[in-house]
């Protein structure tokens, strides 16, 4: 089973339905759900995910979409080492080192999935847009 990171920008296009990308992560979560892949994501995730989702629902409701996300995910820890090497790295975009930093830590996950590849060009592993994934492993 390949292990892959999903970065909160995919979370966000599931959960609020955005089209095109939405399909793409729908497939990512389908393939978690029938154990073909295990997807990873960072506790950021979830509270960055609720922050968005506030405009589109109650907190009931968001908390009910977090739980179901939750089981179908492991969680990576954003712990001192991830800040401090963000906080040294030539990142750009901040959450996105953290989230690096994170994945680099578990060691075994083999793919960062982001609408954003760019974010992630200083990466030493395969970063990859969903819709690109999904296509390489179809082929």
């Amino acid at each position: 089973m390949q292990l892959v990171f999903v970065d909160t920008d995919v979370l966000i296009d599931f959960l609020t339905n955005r089209e095109p990308f939405s399909s793409f992560a729908a497939e990512l979560f389908s393939l978690a759900e029938q154990k073909e892949i295990s997807i990873y994501i960072t506790s950021l995730s979830f509270s960055n995910a609720y922050y968005v989702l506030r405009k589109f629902g109650t907190h009931e409701k968001i908390i009910s979409k977090l739980k179901e996300i939750r089981l179908l995910t492991k969680l990576l820890e954003v712990n001192k080492t991830s800040v401090d090497l963000a906080l040294a790295s030539n990142f750009n975009d901040f959450e996105d080192a953290l989230q690096y930093y994170s994945v680099i830590q578990h060691g075994k996950i083999t793919t960062i999935l982001t609408k954003n590849t760019k974010d992630y060009r200083h990466s030493d592993f395969p970063v990859l847009t969903p819709e690109t994934y999904l296509k390489s492993r179809n082929t």
